[in-house]
């Protein structure tokens, strides 16, 4: 499932728009921002996806720690997990404390 951003609406792993606010999922889904978040954080160092225990195998081959630029997008393309892709994004920080 997308979540938007936006509004909190939830929506298929394959909506591009928000059933709701009709915002573009592509640019705010909660994954969306998150990444776009930590790609402009200068703490973050890379981006780790995480996957749920009950992933299905795409997912489950696609966990691992990349960098910033490097990171699948979300959800994956092809999940076929019946609720829809859980992966999640971490961020990998260089520093915890300023």
């Amino acid at each position: 499932m997308r979540t938007c951003s936006l509004c909190n609406a939830s929506a298929p792993d394959t909506a591009h728009v928000c059933p709701h606010c009709q915002a573009n999922l592509d640019e705010f889904s909660v994954t969306a921002a998150a990444l776009r978040s930590f790609r402009n954080n200068p703490r973050v160092t890379a981006v780790r996806i995480s996957v749920a225990g009950d992933a299905c195998p795409l997912c489950y081959e696609s966990r691992g720690t990349f960098a910033k630029d490097k990171a699948p997008i979300l959800p994956h393309e092809g999940c076929s997990h019946e609720g829809g892709c859980h992966c999640t994004y971490e961020p990998v920080l260089n520093e915890i404390y300023p």
